[in-house]
């Protein structure tokens, strides 16, 4: 008698425990509010942007064409992934001519999740983090002093895009944690050169 009421009253508790799961879970996916048919879209940005740290002081502002897709599966979030292209001209007395003429060619690949609301069905402020890749490539003139370098990324990103029609622009601003600094070294220390990136750009490109 006793097992049998144990066995009711586990029975019962798990048939409670199930509905709320249920229950939570149906509250979990309306605050989400994924989207039967999710917003895609492609676009092409211009920029501009820099080390800063101590590799900032080897290098200047240079310009920055990437293309991204993107996704939006739920409502306040989307994922995109894209390729960025940077050319950093390079600043070093050691170098000819102070280095005038040499750079850096950076391509990066990165991979960022973005929340924000949609505003009125066309602005969409948002913020984002994610993470990145990127291969560095000093020019000929001056692979002397410069190494080819991979280095991971952390980007953190703010900006305002919007959409009009099926066409959408934006502009943002992305600081970039950089680790695993092999491009320089320092002239007296001999240690790697550190730094972060900063680069700001403008976008133009469509969502459906």
């Amino acid at each position: 008698m006793r097992r049998s009421i144990v066995g009711g009253v586990a029975t019962a508790a798990l048939g409670m425990a199930g509905q709320a799961f249920a229950v939570e879970a149906q509250q979990v996916g309306e605050r989400l509010r994924v989207e039967e048919r999710p917003l895609v879209g492609i676009d092409a940005r211009v920029g501009l942007g820099n080390f800063t740290g101590d590799l900032g002081r080897n290098t200047r502002v240079g310009p920055l064409f990437g293309i991204t897709a993107s996704a939006y599966p739920w409502t306040h979030g989307g994922i995109e992934v894209g390729y960025e292209g940077q050319r950093l001209p390079i600043r070093d007395e050691r170098l000819r001519d102070g280095g005038r003429g040499e750079g850096v060619w950076r391509n990066n690949a990165t991979l960022l999740a973005k929340a924000g609301p949609l505003i009125d069905e066309k602005w969409r402020p948002f913020v984002g983090a994610g993470v990145g890749l990127s291969y560095l490539n000093p020019s000929d003139g001056a692979d002397a002093y410069y190494n080819n370098d991979w280095q991971t990324e952390l980007p953190v990103a703010a900006g305002l895009d919007f959409r009009f029609g099926n066409l959408v622009a934006g502009a943002r601003a992305t600081y970039r944690f950089v680790g695993g600094e092999g491009l320089v070294r320092n002239p007296v220390t001999n240690a790697d050169e550190k730094g972060s990136l900063f680069n700001g750009n403008v976008m133009i490109g469509g969502q459906f």
